[in-house]
């Protein structure tokens, strides 16, 4: 085959959805206007595929790397070759979990920036090491990388979807919603539809999130971005708590994909709730094996551990470990996952420790957050916890987990009301959220007992009675004080003894 010769012209960027998705590269239609056209083949799907930030399949992504480092050898001053080897390499890292590619991003990317320095104009390497930050959860540094390519191109469209995710790491999310609207008005297809579904369910919109992951499934252009399309669809299911319909959407996504390890796990998580577990620990072990992420082992621990397979969770739970262990090495930030173990299956104070440093350094996502809350009220700091899960759910994502959380939270500090109201709402939302902590959710709701008659009117009428039962204890308390107060002014005081005359002499008289 050919060697693949790339223009200078070449526009490259890396998109990272967090924990999911892959860097994606962005070319322009100037691609081979310096050297022959490309034969058909793998590198070449790889480099045409993703023109409109869809991922590339891993065989062709491979071939993509292996060719431009072939080519690098001979040319070692193509500083836009140089930028696409280090965004392969953060798409092959991100995608399958190969945490390893990404200390070979930045060689790449800074030998980019080498050649040709980012105050010449290298957009191309800047937007590389933006995706790349994101990818290994570092999103003040993606943040800074992508609002400087948006100072020099505000109308380069791949500087967006950076831009997004390392906005929704922060927490920003209307920062995040403004990136969004820049996108959709500078480009269009499934890419963008795929990231308009994302923005929709943050904020709580179900039926609009659907809608435009329908849409981008339907403007997929090859069998890698259909199956993450379905994907979402299926994610989206989940969260409205049909496990079914999920499950039929990630086989769909499998059988375009079958190594794309979020479907094996989102299929996964819906047969254990349907309780067809021997087929959820097959597809969790599949997951593992395509994508070895800490997450998937804690999802698979945990459904261990419902199952009464306390090894086997075990077993699961050290993997999760060692994986976050591996990755860390290599610069990825695995906190959250590693303080969500530690708060429910290790030592909570460790998950508050982790998730208190995260925080200080600005990863104030909604789940960084939710976990935050979730720690504090294991250690028993339920009031420092609410306001933590207050700004989770006042965000308006429809979460049973988030939901659930304030609920326990609000029922230990006698919010009973308020504890009813979300731990019913967990419930209404999704069912089967939690192998664990779903069947807890049903005793708390039980343990809470029915609301009222009449609902909410009084509920608020009973309140108001309680409120009116104090006020009234209280005036009459200080009317007693006041009473008592004036009796004792008026009181004649009684007249003072007279002291006994005394002899001469000074003896007192008998």
């Amino acid at each position: 085959m050919k060697t693949l010769n790339v223009s200078r012209k070449v526009l490259v960027t890396g998109v990272c959805a967090v924990a999911v998705a892959g860097a994606a590269l962005v070319y322009g239609p100037d691609l081979f206007d310096d050297g022959p056209e490309p034969l058909p083949g793998p590198a070449g799907r790889a480099m045409t595929a993703v023109t409109a930030g869809a991922p590339a399949a891993l065989p062709d992504l491979v071939a993509l790397i292996g060719d431009r480092r072939t080519w690098l050898r001979e040319h070692p001053g193509d500083e836009a070759s140089w930028a696409v080897l280090g965004a392969a390499y953060t798409e092959r890292g991100t995608r399958f979990a190969e945490a390893e590619d990404f200390p070979r991003a930045e060689r790449a990317l800074r030998k980019s920036l080498a050649v040709l320095p980012a105050k010449r104009g290298n957009v191309d390497a800047q937007l590389g090491l933006a995706a790349l930050a994101n990818a290994r959860g570092d999103f003040a540094r993606g943040r800074a990388w992508g609002e400087r390519v948006r100072k020099e191109a505000p109308k380069r469209w791949a500087a967006y979807p950076v831009l997004i995710d390392a906005y929704k790491g922060l927490g920003d999310y209307q920062a995040a919603q403004k990136a969004m609207t820049a996108l959709e008005g500078l480009h269009s297809g499934a890419a963008v539809l795929d990231r308009a579904a994302q923005m929709y369910r943050d904020r709580g919109w179900r039926e609009d999130a659907g809608a435009a992951a329908l849409e981008a499934a339907a403007y997929a252009g090859s069998p890698v971005q259909k199956a993450a399309c379905l994907h979402r669809l299926g994610e989206l299911a989940w969260e409205r708590g049909e496990p079914a319909e999920a499950v039929a959407q990630y086989t769909a996504a499998l059988r375009l994909a079958p190594a794309h390890g979020p479907a094996l796990a989102g299929r996964a998580r819906a047969l254990g709730a349907l309780g067809r577990t021997a087929e959820a620990f097959r597809d969790y072990r599949a997951a593992l094996a395509a994508t070895p992420l800490p997450e998937y082992a804690l999802e698979a621990g945990e459904l261990y551990e419902a199952e009464g397979l306390d090894g086997d969770a075990a077993t699961q739970f050290e993997t999760l470990r060692a994986r976050a262990t591996e990755a860390g090495a290599q610069g990825v930030n695995g906190e959250l996952t590693l303080a969500r173990f530690e708060t429910d299956h290790g030592e909570p104070d460790e998950g508050v420790r982790r998730l208190k440093a995260e925080w200080a350094r600005g990863h104030r996502s909604m789940e960084v957050a939710d976990a935050l809350a979730w720690a504090l009220y294991r250690t028993g700091e339920a009031e420092e916890a609410l306001p933590y899960a207050k700004r989770v759910t006042d965000e308006g994502r429809r979460s049973a987990l988030f939901a659930y959380h304030r609920g326990e939270i609000e029922r230990t500090l006698g919010e009973y009301g308020a504890a009813r109201r979300h731990i019913g709402e967990a419930l209404r939302i999704n069912p089967y959220f939690s192998p664990l902590l779903a069947p807890k959710a049903k005793e708390a709701l039980a343990a809470l007992g029915d609301p009222p008659e009449g609902g909410p009117k009084d509920m608020e009428d009973a309140r108001r009675a309680r409120e009116a039962a104090a006020a009234a204890e209280a005036a009459r308390a200080a009317e007693a004080a006041r009473a008592a107060n004036a009796a004792k002014a008026v009181t004649p005081a009684k007249p003072a003894k007279p002291a006994p005359a005394r002899k001469p002499g000074g003896a007192a008289r008998p």
